[in-house]
């Protein structure tokens, strides 16, 4: 069964606003990456808590931690990012979330498969400090790191051979690198796909658009997924106003249109 989800800080940095968007659109979850103008990580105990409160109020759940985990070059000192990632599952064990988004580290253009062994490394020490704990690592293709293409993604899955790391398949991101998502990546990655996020894009100048409006094959994925028994969320990343390195942003008008692009879609194949 589809869960629609969303990164709620497209919407707004504030986060009551946030909420109303979300209930006004009948979404019951949000994919938790920014809060204030802050990001999740950097919110301290007491702003958490306020967080969370707000949210057990309006009955809305976090369906992942939207960590910037792994998205710093593959060169850059690891031990403060380690840090970082013990404080991301301190979060997802406190919304009561399972998931993590993460990347696998900015490697120089053109070279990425001679930094493979310190990307496995760097991954092998994160899922070594989620052993035990019940949290699962959610790696999002994304162009630029190790893992933008459907071949290193693959890579990355097969190498480390963990049951605690598992993908979210972004369209709109194998756009950006020159990769058709569902005629290039689905087949070769559908075992891996626990999450998606629902953002499209075009091939000829990078522009994202609403989901099925675009190169992404969005809508070939959600059937393809529909047929398989896919039981997950659908995580709207819209970047309708603005896309960065580190995030977008829509806003509450533009997001209603995502979501409704969003729901055509899936209209179209009867869900």
């Amino acid at each position: 069964m589809f869960v629609l989800s969303g990164f709620a800080d497209e919407i707004s940095a504030d986060l009551k606003v946030q909420l109303d968007v979300l209930g006004d659109l009948g979404i019951g979850h949000l994919e938790l990456r920014g809060v204030w103008g802050k990001n999740v990580l950097e919110l301290g105990d007491d702003e958490i808590t306020t967080v969370k409160s707000e949210l057990d109020g309006r009955g809305i759940k976090v369906s992942a931690i939207a960590s910037p985990i792994g998205k710093i070059g593959i060169e850059d000192p690891f031990g403060p990012h380690l840090d970082d990632f013990l404080r991301a599952m301190e979060l997802a064990e406190f919304f009561q979330c399972n998931y993590i988004r993460m990347f696998s580290f900015f490697v120089p253009e053109g070279r990425a498969d001679e930094y493979r062994s310190q990307v496995m490394e760097r991954l092998a020490a994160l899922l070594a400090q989620a052993e035990g704990r019940p949290v699962i690592l959610l790696h999002e293709n994304e162009r630029h790191i190790y893992g933008d293409i459907p071949r290193r993604c693959l890579d990355i899955f097969e190498t480390l051979n963990s049951p605690q790391l598992r993908m979210t398949f972004d369209p709109a991101n194998f756009v950006m690198c020159g990769v058709r998502p569902f005629s290039e990546g689905y087949d070769m990655l559908k075992d891996y796909i626990r999450y998606v996020h629902i953002k499209d894009g075009l091939m000829a100048d990078r522009r994202v658009v609403p989901a099925g409006k675009g190169d992404g094959q969005v809508r070939e994925l959600l059937a393809a997924l529909q047929e398989r028994g896919f039981d997950g969320y659908l995580s709207l990343e819209p970047h309708l106003a603005t896309a960065g390195r580190f995030g977008g942003f829509s806003g509450p008008q533009l997001f209603e249109v995502a979501t409704n692009a969003l729901r055509e879609l899936l209209q179209e194949i009867d869900v």
